[in-house]
């Protein structure tokens, strides 16, 4: 395994995926709220402002969901346990300045998805190294066949992600229930 220096021009992305079945599970998709007549417009941007801005991680789920529905892939949703797996990775490799599917302790995606407590039937998991902001590493992510193909597998039904510091190490996790 390779140990990162701190070089801001250097980004490095590394993909992982496992296919052992396909489940398909409808899902809904959340109509959006109207105002009713009459309502206080300042209400509404009071309401709003106190919404807080989605984290890197969650820009990232709105980001696969548009790529994702591009192709008529329905959105992923997000897994706290998907997510645990992803942020517990992201951790250890920022810890260990090494970018891998490997983690410290020999552990591979499957495991540490069984680990986190989801019975999977099938994974995927792309990892990334340096990139700055949500948009960046999609960009890199999406411009990688093989991570492009873990985005849009429309196999995958729900998602964990997370960023770890210092050095922007980056995980996701595709996965569908047993």
């Amino acid at each position: 395994m390779q140990k990162h220096r701190k070089n801001p021009h250097y980004k490095k992305i590394a993909i992982g995926a496992v296919t052992l079945g396909v489940v398909g599970i409808p899902t809904a998709m959340a109509g959006l709220g109207t105002q009713e007549a009459g309502a206080a417009p300042v209400a509404a941007q009071a309401a709003a402002s106190a919404t807080p801005a989605p984290t890197a991680a969650e820009r990232v789920v709105i980001l696969v969901n548009k790529e994702r529905a591009k192709v008529g892939c329905r959105a992923v949703k997000v897994n706290k346990k998907l997510t645990t797996a992803a942020r517990n990775h992201s951790k250890d490799m920022a810890a260990h300045r090494t970018m891998s599917h490997t983690g410290s302790d020999g552990s591979d995606p499957g495991q540490r998805i069984t680990r986190a407590g989801y019975r999977w039937r099938t994974y995927g998991e792309n990892v990334a190294y340096g990139y700055t902001t949500s948009s960046k590493v999609m960009a890199g992510w999406m411009h990688s066949p093989g991570h492009k193909r873990n985005i849009l597998n429309c196999a995958f039904k729900e998602i964990g992600v997370a960023r770890a510091q210092p050095g922007n190490y980056w995980t996701q996790v595709f996965a569908t229930r047993l």
